[in-house]
Protein backbone atom coordinates (compact mmCIF):
# COMPACT_ATOMS: atom_id res chain seq x y z
CA UNK A 1 0.00 0.00 0.00
CA UNK A 2 1.91 3.52 -0.68
CA UNK A 3 1.33 6.58 0.67
CA UNK A 4 -1.55 9.01 2.02
CA UNK A 5 -2.70 11.04 -1.52
CA UNK A 6 -2.04 14.70 -1.21
CA UNK A 7 -5.13 16.36 -0.03
CA UNK A 8 -6.86 13.11 1.82
CA UNK A 9 -6.83 12.31 4.98
CA UNK A 10 -4.26 10.59 6.93
CA UNK A 11 -5.41 6.77 8.15
CA UNK A 12 -4.89 6.40 11.83
CA UNK A 13 -5.03 4.26 14.73
CA UNK A 14 -5.40 4.88 18.02
CA UNK A 15 -4.39 2.23 20.91
CA UNK A 16 -6.83 2.41 23.73
CA UNK A 17 -10.58 3.52 24.03
CA UNK A 18 -10.31 5.04 27.80
CA UNK A 19 -10.10 8.82 28.55
CA UNK A 20 -7.30 9.72 26.11
CA UNK A 21 -8.08 7.71 23.04
CA UNK A 22 -11.91 8.79 22.66
CA UNK A 23 -11.05 12.60 23.27
CA UNK A 24 -8.43 11.99 20.18
CA UNK A 25 -10.98 10.07 18.42
CA UNK A 26 -13.58 13.00 19.00
CA UNK A 27 -10.88 15.63 17.84
CA UNK A 28 -10.27 13.68 14.77
CA UNK A 29 -13.96 13.46 14.09
CA UNK A 30 -14.45 17.10 15.02
CA UNK A 31 -11.71 18.43 12.46
CA UNK A 32 -13.33 16.06 9.51
CA UNK A 33 -10.76 12.99 9.89
CA UNK A 34 -12.96 10.02 9.78
CA UNK A 35 -10.35 7.31 8.34
CA UNK A 36 -9.48 5.98 11.84
CA UNK A 37 -9.77 3.06 14.27
CA UNK A 38 -9.55 2.84 18.13
CA UNK A 39 -8.46 -0.79 19.47
CA UNK A 40 -9.24 -2.06 22.47
CA UNK A 41 -8.47 -4.95 23.72
CA UNK A 42 -11.34 -5.26 26.39
CA UNK A 43 -14.99 -5.25 25.40
CA UNK A 44 -15.98 -1.87 26.37
CA UNK A 45 -14.68 1.71 26.75
CA UNK A 46 -13.34 3.81 29.99
CA UNK A 47 -9.93 2.13 30.72
CA UNK A 48 -9.43 2.92 34.24
CA UNK A 49 -12.49 3.57 35.33
CA UNK A 50 -13.74 0.14 33.41
CA UNK A 51 -11.09 -2.44 35.18
CA UNK A 52 -11.20 -0.43 38.70
CA UNK A 53 -14.15 -0.88 40.50
CA UNK A 54 -13.62 -1.12 44.68
CA UNK A 55 -15.32 0.19 47.44
CA UNK A 56 -14.73 4.11 47.43
CA UNK A 57 -13.53 4.39 44.20
CA UNK A 58 -13.58 7.91 42.98
CA UNK A 59 -11.35 10.67 41.42
CA UNK A 60 -8.95 13.28 43.16
CA UNK A 61 -9.66 15.74 40.63
CA UNK A 62 -12.97 18.23 40.79
CA UNK A 63 -15.55 15.91 38.43
CA UNK A 64 -16.70 19.51 36.49
CA UNK A 65 -12.45 19.89 35.89
CA UNK A 66 -12.52 16.40 35.40
CA UNK A 67 -14.24 16.39 32.09
CA UNK A 68 -13.40 16.86 28.37
CA UNK A 69 -13.63 21.17 28.09
CA UNK A 70 -16.13 20.22 25.08
CA UNK A 71 -18.29 18.30 26.57
CA UNK A 72 -19.36 19.39 30.15
CA UNK A 73 -21.46 17.04 32.93
CA UNK A 74 -24.11 19.30 34.75
CA UNK A 75 -24.96 16.19 36.27
CA UNK A 76 -21.64 15.12 38.36
CA UNK A 77 -23.58 14.50 41.88
CA UNK A 78 -20.33 15.00 44.08
CA UNK A 79 -17.09 17.16 44.14
CA UNK A 80 -15.14 14.04 43.67
CA UNK A 81 -17.26 12.18 41.13
CA UNK A 82 -17.23 8.21 41.97
CA UNK A 83 -16.08 5.52 39.72
CA UNK A 84 -19.09 4.52 38.08
CA UNK A 85 -19.93 7.95 37.48
CA UNK A 86 -17.02 8.67 35.81
CA UNK A 87 -17.29 5.40 33.73
CA UNK A 88 -20.60 6.53 32.70
CA UNK A 89 -19.62 9.68 31.36
CA UNK A 90 -16.83 8.27 28.98
CA UNK A 91 -19.38 5.98 28.25
CA UNK A 92 -21.25 8.49 27.42
CA UNK A 93 -19.33 10.28 25.54
CA UNK A 94 -18.07 7.84 23.14
CA UNK A 95 -21.34 7.35 21.98
CA UNK A 96 -22.50 11.21 21.86
CA UNK A 97 -19.06 12.05 19.89
CA UNK A 98 -19.45 9.48 17.56
CA UNK A 99 -16.71 7.63 18.10
CA UNK A 100 -18.00 4.08 19.47
CA UNK A 101 -18.17 3.39 15.70
CA UNK A 102 -14.24 3.91 15.24
CA UNK A 103 -13.47 1.15 17.86
CA UNK A 104 -12.59 -2.10 17.53
CA UNK A 105 -13.25 -4.12 20.46
CA UNK A 106 -11.03 -6.89 21.46
CA UNK A 107 -8.20 -6.20 19.48
CA UNK A 108 -5.13 -6.05 21.75
CA UNK A 109 -2.33 -4.21 19.61
CA UNK A 110 0.77 -6.47 20.21
CA UNK A 111 3.24 -4.82 17.62
CA UNK A 112 4.22 -1.83 15.22
CA UNK A 113 7.16 -1.38 12.69
CA UNK A 114 7.59 1.77 10.59
CA UNK A 115 8.37 0.02 7.12
CA UNK A 116 7.94 2.06 4.03
CA UNK A 117 6.75 4.88 5.82
CA UNK A 118 4.04 3.32 7.32
CA UNK A 119 2.99 1.68 10.70
CA UNK A 120 2.75 -1.63 10.37
CA UNK A 121 0.18 -3.43 13.24
CA UNK A 122 0.11 -6.77 14.38
CA UNK A 123 -3.19 -7.39 16.87
CA UNK A 124 -3.70 -10.49 19.27
CA UNK A 125 -6.58 -12.24 17.02
CA UNK A 126 -4.10 -12.51 14.47
CA UNK A 127 -5.26 -9.41 12.17
CA UNK A 128 -3.32 -6.52 10.95
CA UNK A 129 -3.23 -3.16 9.74
CA UNK A 130 -1.04 -0.46 8.04
CA UNK A 131 -1.80 3.38 8.81
CA UNK A 132 -0.39 6.14 8.04
CA UNK A 133 -0.25 7.47 12.04
CA UNK A 134 0.08 5.68 15.25
CA UNK A 135 -1.45 7.36 18.15
CA UNK A 136 -0.53 5.66 21.79
CA UNK A 137 -3.26 5.89 24.10
CA UNK A 138 -2.94 3.43 26.64
CA UNK A 139 -3.04 5.38 29.90
CA UNK A 140 -0.39 5.45 32.65
CA UNK A 141 -1.78 3.41 35.90
CA UNK A 142 -2.71 0.62 33.41
CA UNK A 143 -0.74 -2.68 34.42
CA UNK A 144 -1.23 -3.43 37.94
CA UNK A 145 1.82 -3.56 40.01
CA UNK A 146 1.77 -6.93 42.87
CA UNK A 147 4.00 -6.61 45.63
CA UNK A 148 7.37 -9.47 45.58
CA UNK A 149 5.62 -10.73 48.99
CA UNK A 150 7.33 -14.19 49.60
CA UNK A 151 4.23 -16.80 49.58
CA UNK A 152 1.60 -14.28 48.29
CA UNK A 153 0.51 -17.88 46.48
CA UNK A 154 0.03 -19.70 49.35
CA UNK A 155 -2.54 -17.46 50.73
CA UNK A 156 -5.86 -20.36 51.54
CA UNK A 157 -8.64 -17.13 51.56
CA UNK A 158 -9.41 -14.54 49.02
CA UNK A 159 -6.87 -12.65 46.99
CA UNK A 160 -7.31 -9.86 44.50
CA UNK A 161 -5.46 -7.21 43.65
CA UNK A 162 -7.98 -3.55 43.94
CA UNK A 163 -7.84 -2.99 40.28
CA UNK A 164 -9.43 -6.79 39.93
CA UNK A 165 -11.81 -6.53 42.73
CA UNK A 166 -13.41 -9.87 43.63
CA UNK A 167 -17.27 -8.63 44.20
CA UNK A 168 -18.50 -12.48 45.30
CA UNK A 169 -16.15 -12.06 48.03
CA UNK A 170 -18.25 -10.56 50.88
CA UNK A 171 -16.37 -8.54 53.70
CA UNK A 172 -19.23 -8.59 56.01
CA UNK A 173 -18.16 -10.61 59.47
CA UNK A 174 -14.42 -10.98 57.54
CA UNK A 175 -10.92 -10.73 58.84
CA UNK A 176 -10.01 -7.99 56.20
CA UNK A 177 -6.43 -7.28 55.13
CA UNK A 178 -5.51 -3.77 53.04
CA UNK A 179 -1.82 -4.13 51.94
CA UNK A 180 -0.76 -0.34 50.91
CA UNK A 181 -1.85 3.42 52.02
CA UNK A 182 -1.65 4.83 48.94
CA UNK A 183 -4.71 7.03 47.04
CA UNK A 184 -6.30 3.29 46.01
CA UNK A 185 -5.60 2.08 49.87
CA UNK A 186 -7.57 4.97 51.70
CA UNK A 187 -10.37 4.92 49.75
CA UNK A 188 -11.17 1.85 50.08
CA UNK A 189 -10.26 1.73 53.42
CA UNK A 190 -12.29 4.80 54.16
CA UNK A 191 -15.44 2.75 52.48
CA UNK A 192 -15.24 -0.34 54.12
CA UNK A 193 -14.59 0.24 57.36
CA UNK A 194 -16.70 -1.55 60.17
CA UNK A 195 -18.07 -3.88 57.41
CA UNK A 196 -15.61 -6.71 58.10
CA UNK A 197 -15.46 -8.20 61.77
CA UNK A 198 -11.43 -6.92 61.36
CA UNK A 199 -9.97 -4.26 59.20
CA UNK A 200 -6.00 -4.53 59.15
CA UNK A 201 -4.00 -1.77 57.31
CA UNK A 202 -0.94 -2.72 56.39
CA UNK A 203 0.91 0.45 56.07
CA UNK A 204 4.55 0.60 54.62
CA UNK A 205 4.99 4.80 54.80
CA UNK A 206 2.30 6.87 56.13
CA UNK A 207 0.52 9.32 53.80
CA UNK A 208 -0.31 13.43 54.71
CA UNK A 209 -3.95 13.27 53.83
CA UNK A 210 -5.27 16.30 52.43
CA UNK A 211 -9.33 16.75 53.90
CA UNK A 212 -11.17 17.81 51.04
CA UNK A 213 -15.10 16.30 52.11
CA UNK A 214 -16.84 15.15 48.85
CA UNK A 215 -19.96 17.30 48.92
CA UNK A 216 -22.71 16.31 47.69
CA UNK A 217 -24.22 18.60 44.55
CA UNK A 218 -27.53 19.80 45.05
CA UNK A 219 -30.20 18.82 42.40
CA UNK A 220 -30.83 23.24 42.49
CA UNK A 221 -26.88 23.72 41.00
CA UNK A 222 -27.78 20.57 38.70
CA UNK A 223 -30.45 21.90 37.20
CA UNK A 224 -29.26 25.59 36.96
CA UNK A 225 -26.32 23.77 34.89
CA UNK A 226 -28.44 21.62 32.50
CA UNK A 227 -30.51 25.06 31.80
CA UNK A 228 -27.58 27.71 31.07
CA UNK A 229 -24.92 25.88 29.75
CA UNK A 230 -22.46 28.74 30.05
CA UNK A 231 -22.22 28.05 33.55
CA UNK A 232 -20.62 24.80 33.16
CA UNK A 233 -17.48 26.22 31.21
CA UNK A 234 -17.61 29.03 33.58
CA UNK A 235 -17.26 26.42 36.38
CA UNK A 236 -14.97 24.26 34.71
CA UNK A 237 -12.60 27.45 34.16
CA UNK A 238 -13.10 28.77 37.73
CA UNK A 239 -11.87 25.05 38.67
CA UNK A 240 -8.68 25.33 36.42
CA UNK A 241 -7.63 28.52 37.83
CA UNK A 242 -8.16 27.71 41.32
CA UNK A 243 -6.20 24.49 40.74
CA UNK A 244 -2.98 25.75 38.70
CA UNK A 245 -2.89 28.84 41.29
CA UNK A 246 -2.32 26.61 44.04
CA UNK A 247 -1.23 23.04 43.93
CA UNK A 248 -0.03 22.96 40.18
CA UNK A 249 2.02 25.72 42.06
CA UNK A 250 2.71 24.17 45.05
CA UNK A 251 4.90 20.94 43.59
CA UNK A 252 6.65 22.75 41.59
CA UNK A 253 8.17 25.44 43.45
CA UNK A 254 8.97 26.84 47.05
CA UNK A 255 6.26 29.62 47.95
CA UNK A 256 2.76 29.91 49.89
CA UNK A 257 0.72 27.82 48.15
CA UNK A 258 3.14 24.79 48.90
CA UNK A 259 3.20 26.45 52.77
CA UNK A 260 -0.28 26.23 53.01
CA UNK A 261 -1.41 23.28 51.86
CA UNK A 262 1.49 21.60 54.12
CA UNK A 263 0.00 23.27 57.30
CA UNK A 264 -3.06 22.15 55.98
CA UNK A 265 -2.48 18.67 56.01
CA UNK A 266 -0.63 18.52 58.94
CA UNK A 267 -3.27 20.46 61.17
CA UNK A 268 -5.41 17.93 59.92
CA UNK A 269 -3.47 15.09 61.22
CA UNK A 270 -3.20 16.54 63.92
CA UNK A 271 -6.65 17.81 64.65
CA UNK A 272 -8.23 14.19 63.44
CA UNK A 273 -6.14 11.89 65.34
CA UNK A 274 -6.77 11.82 69.08
CA UNK A 275 -4.77 9.25 70.13
CA UNK A 276 -0.84 9.87 70.01
CA UNK A 277 1.02 6.80 68.98
CA UNK A 278 -1.85 6.01 66.51
CA UNK A 279 -1.15 9.90 65.17
CA UNK A 280 3.11 9.00 65.75
CA UNK A 281 2.28 6.49 62.92
CA UNK A 282 0.68 7.92 60.52
CA UNK A 283 3.14 10.32 60.52
CA UNK A 284 5.03 10.87 57.37
CA UNK A 285 8.70 11.54 57.50
CA UNK A 286 8.73 13.52 54.58
CA UNK A 287 7.40 16.88 52.94
CA UNK A 288 3.49 17.08 52.67
CA UNK A 289 2.96 16.22 48.39
CA UNK A 290 6.33 14.89 47.72
CA UNK A 291 4.59 11.70 47.37
CA UNK A 292 1.36 11.83 45.61
CA UNK A 293 -1.29 13.70 47.71
CA UNK A 294 -4.14 11.60 48.99
CA UNK A 295 -7.71 13.74 49.62
CA UNK A 296 -9.59 12.29 51.92
CA UNK A 297 -12.02 13.60 54.73
CA UNK A 298 -12.94 9.91 56.04
CA UNK A 299 -9.71 8.33 56.34
CA UNK A 300 -8.73 9.09 59.81
CA UNK A 301 -11.71 8.18 60.91
CA UNK A 302 -11.84 4.98 59.38
CA UNK A 303 -8.39 4.54 60.89
CA UNK A 304 -10.18 5.15 64.16
CA UNK A 305 -12.91 2.68 63.83
CA UNK A 306 -12.77 0.11 66.78
CA UNK A 307 -12.25 -2.43 63.96
CA UNK A 308 -9.40 -1.06 62.20
CA UNK A 309 -5.56 -1.73 63.38
CA UNK A 310 -2.90 -0.02 61.51
CA UNK A 311 0.12 -2.42 60.96
CA UNK A 312 3.19 -0.64 60.53
CA UNK A 313 5.61 -4.17 60.86
CA UNK A 314 7.01 -4.95 58.01
CA UNK A 315 5.65 -7.51 55.81
CA UNK A 316 7.92 -11.02 56.13
CA UNK A 317 6.06 -13.59 54.62
CA UNK A 318 2.42 -14.53 53.56
CA UNK A 319 1.42 -18.34 54.79
CA UNK A 320 -2.20 -20.04 53.82
CA UNK A 321 -3.82 -18.64 57.17
CA UNK A 322 -2.48 -14.92 56.46
CA UNK A 323 0.38 -12.46 57.37
CA UNK A 324 3.33 -12.86 59.11
CA UNK A 325 5.16 -9.91 59.89
CA UNK A 326 9.09 -8.91 60.71
CA UNK A 327 8.17 -8.97 64.63
CA UNK A 328 7.25 -12.45 64.42
CA UNK A 329 3.61 -11.98 64.96
CA UNK A 330 0.99 -14.14 62.53
CA UNK A 331 -2.55 -12.12 61.42
CA UNK A 332 -4.68 -14.50 60.64
CA UNK A 333 -6.95 -13.38 57.58
CA UNK A 334 -9.89 -14.32 55.18
CA UNK A 335 -9.21 -11.87 52.78
CA UNK A 336 -6.54 -10.07 51.30
CA UNK A 337 -6.69 -6.70 49.10
CA UNK A 338 -3.37 -5.79 47.46
CA UNK A 339 -3.56 -1.71 47.18
CA UNK A 340 -0.35 -1.98 45.49
CA UNK A 341 -0.26 0.26 42.61
CA UNK A 342 0.62 0.30 39.34
CA UNK A 343 3.24 0.21 37.06
CA UNK A 344 3.34 3.75 36.20
CA UNK A 345 6.82 3.25 34.27
CA UNK A 346 5.43 0.96 30.96
CA UNK A 347 3.51 3.27 28.96
CA UNK A 348 2.76 1.82 25.39
CA UNK A 349 4.75 -1.32 26.79
CA UNK A 350 4.08 -4.54 26.42
CA UNK A 351 3.82 -3.80 23.52
CA UNK A 352 6.67 -4.02 20.91
CA UNK A 353 7.42 -0.71 18.67
CA UNK A 354 9.90 -0.53 15.65
CA UNK A 355 10.62 2.70 14.20
CA UNK A 356 13.46 3.76 12.17
CA UNK A 357 16.65 1.38 10.80
CA UNK A 358 15.57 -1.08 13.45
CA UNK A 359 15.68 0.70 16.58
CA UNK A 360 12.95 -0.29 19.29
CA UNK A 361 11.39 0.91 22.15
CA UNK A 362 13.40 -1.34 24.38
CA UNK A 363 16.55 0.11 22.81
CA UNK A 364 15.34 3.54 23.37
CA UNK A 365 13.61 3.35 26.82
CA UNK A 366 17.06 1.52 27.92
CA UNK A 367 17.71 4.41 30.57
CA UNK A 368 13.87 4.42 31.01
CA UNK A 369 11.21 6.15 29.96
CA UNK A 370 11.73 10.05 27.71
CA UNK A 371 10.10 11.50 25.64
CA UNK A 372 9.90 15.27 23.38
CA UNK A 373 7.62 17.44 24.80
CA UNK A 374 5.50 14.23 26.46
CA UNK A 375 4.48 13.52 23.12
CA UNK A 376 6.97 12.13 20.53
CA UNK A 377 9.80 10.41 20.20
CA UNK A 378 13.09 10.73 18.31
CA UNK A 379 13.64 7.83 15.91
CA UNK A 380 9.65 6.78 15.78
CA UNK A 381 8.12 8.87 12.67
CA UNK A 382 4.43 10.06 12.92
CA UNK A 383 4.33 8.54 16.40
CA UNK A 384 2.49 10.23 19.12
CA UNK A 385 1.91 9.93 22.87
CA UNK A 386 -0.91 10.74 25.15
CA UNK A 387 0.08 11.08 28.71
CA UNK A 388 3.25 10.11 27.38
CA UNK A 389 6.77 10.58 29.61
CA UNK A 390 7.07 13.22 31.67
CA UNK A 391 3.55 14.46 31.24
CA UNK A 392 1.90 16.90 33.84
CA UNK A 393 0.18 13.89 35.92
CA UNK A 394 1.01 14.85 39.11
CA UNK A 395 -0.43 18.34 39.37
CA UNK A 396 -3.26 18.53 36.49
CA UNK A 397 -6.53 17.06 35.18
CA UNK A 398 -5.22 14.10 33.07
CA UNK A 399 -8.25 15.01 30.99
CA UNK A 400 -6.83 18.78 30.46
CA UNK A 401 -3.14 17.34 29.85
CA UNK A 402 -5.02 14.93 26.90
CA UNK A 403 -6.93 17.88 25.69
CA UNK A 404 -3.44 20.23 24.87
CA UNK A 405 -1.52 16.91 23.53
CA UNK A 406 -3.87 15.86 21.21
CA UNK A 407 -4.46 19.13 19.61
CA UNK A 408 -0.60 19.06 19.54
CA UNK A 409 -0.93 15.98 17.09
CA UNK A 410 -3.98 17.40 15.36
CA UNK A 411 -1.77 19.99 13.93
CA UNK A 412 0.65 17.20 12.25
CA UNK A 413 -2.15 15.45 10.92
CA UNK A 414 -3.32 18.37 9.66
CA UNK A 415 0.14 18.82 7.95
CA UNK A 416 -0.45 15.60 6.32
CA UNK A 417 -3.95 15.82 5.07
CA UNK A 418 -2.78 18.87 3.16
CA UNK A 419 -0.04 16.96 1.66
CA UNK A 420 2.75 19.31 2.87
CA UNK A 421 4.71 16.12 4.38
CA UNK A 422 4.85 12.27 4.54
CA UNK A 423 5.98 11.93 8.24
CA UNK A 424 7.78 13.92 11.27
CA UNK A 425 9.82 12.58 14.31
CA UNK A 426 12.03 15.01 16.74
CA UNK A 427 15.43 14.85 16.45
CA UNK A 428 17.50 13.59 18.86
CA UNK A 429 19.42 16.25 19.88
CA UNK A 430 15.51 18.34 20.71
CA UNK A 431 15.10 15.91 22.60
CA UNK A 432 17.81 15.54 24.66
CA UNK A 433 18.04 19.43 25.01
CA UNK A 434 14.30 19.17 26.57
CA UNK A 435 15.24 16.43 28.77
CA UNK A 436 18.11 18.19 30.24
CA UNK A 437 15.80 21.21 30.74
CA UNK A 438 13.48 19.58 32.90
CA UNK A 439 16.14 18.19 34.77
CA UNK A 440 17.78 21.35 35.63
CA UNK A 441 14.29 22.20 36.72
CA UNK A 442 13.60 19.31 38.94
CA UNK A 443 15.22 20.29 42.45
CA UNK A 444 12.49 23.03 42.94
CA UNK A 445 10.08 20.57 42.74
CA UNK A 446 8.77 19.08 46.11
CA UNK A 447 9.16 15.42 44.10
CA UNK A 448 12.74 16.01 45.11
CA UNK A 449 12.63 16.50 48.63
CA UNK A 450 13.25 13.04 49.89
CA UNK A 451 11.14 10.21 49.54
CA UNK A 452 10.52 7.04 47.76
CA UNK A 453 7.58 7.24 45.27
CA UNK A 454 6.17 6.01 42.03
CA UNK A 455 6.92 9.38 40.22
CA UNK A 456 10.62 8.14 40.51
CA UNK A 457 12.66 6.88 37.38
CA UNK A 458 15.72 4.82 36.66
CA UNK A 459 17.74 7.82 37.94
CA UNK A 460 16.36 8.60 41.00
CA UNK A 461 14.34 11.44 39.62
CA UNK A 462 10.71 12.25 39.46
CA UNK A 463 9.28 11.36 35.84
CA UNK A 464 6.88 14.40 35.92
CA UNK A 465 6.65 18.08 34.94
CA UNK A 466 8.58 20.58 36.67
CA UNK A 467 7.07 23.00 34.98
CA UNK A 468 3.29 24.86 35.42
CA UNK A 469 0.59 23.45 33.27
CA UNK A 470 0.21 26.86 31.21
CA UNK A 471 3.45 26.13 30.45
CA UNK A 472 2.55 22.94 28.97
CA UNK A 473 0.21 24.32 27.08
CA UNK A 474 2.52 26.87 25.57
CA UNK A 475 5.26 24.43 24.47
CA UNK A 476 2.42 22.29 22.91
CA UNK A 477 0.89 25.16 21.27
CA UNK A 478 2.20 25.03 17.77
CA UNK A 479 5.47 22.41 16.77
CA UNK A 480 8.48 23.73 16.49
CA UNK A 481 9.74 22.55 12.75
CA UNK A 482 13.25 23.29 13.77
CA UNK A 483 13.12 20.47 16.15
CA UNK A 484 11.68 17.93 13.93
CA UNK A 485 13.21 15.42 10.79
CA UNK A 486 10.40 16.15 8.60
CA UNK A 487 10.18 14.32 5.27
CA UNK A 488 8.02 15.97 2.58
CA UNK A 489 6.77 15.35 -0.40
Amino acid sequence: MGGNARGTSPRVAIIGAGMSGICMGAKLRHAGIEDFTIYEKAGEVGGTWRENTYPGLSCDVPARFYSYSFLPNPDWTRYFAPGPEIKRYFSGAADELGVRDHIRFGAEVLSGEWKDGRWRLRMGDGTDDVVDVLVSAAGVLHHPKLPEIEGLEKFAGASFHSSRWDHSVPLEGKRVAVIGTGSTGVQIVTAVAGVPERLKVFQRTAQWVYPVPNLRYSRLSRWLLRRFPALSRLSYRGYQRGMEASFAKAVIEPGLPRAVISAICRLNLRLSVRNRDLRRRLTPGYEPMCKRLVASGGFYRAMQHECTELVTAGIERIEPRGIVTDDGRLHELDVLVLATGFDAHAFVRPMELVGEDGVTLEDAWAGGPRAYRTVALPGFPNFFMMLGPHSPIGNHSLVAVVETQADWVLRWLERLRRGEIESAAPTRPATDHFNDEMKRSMPETVWTTGCNSWYLGEDGLPELWPWTPERHREMLAAPVDEDFAVRSR
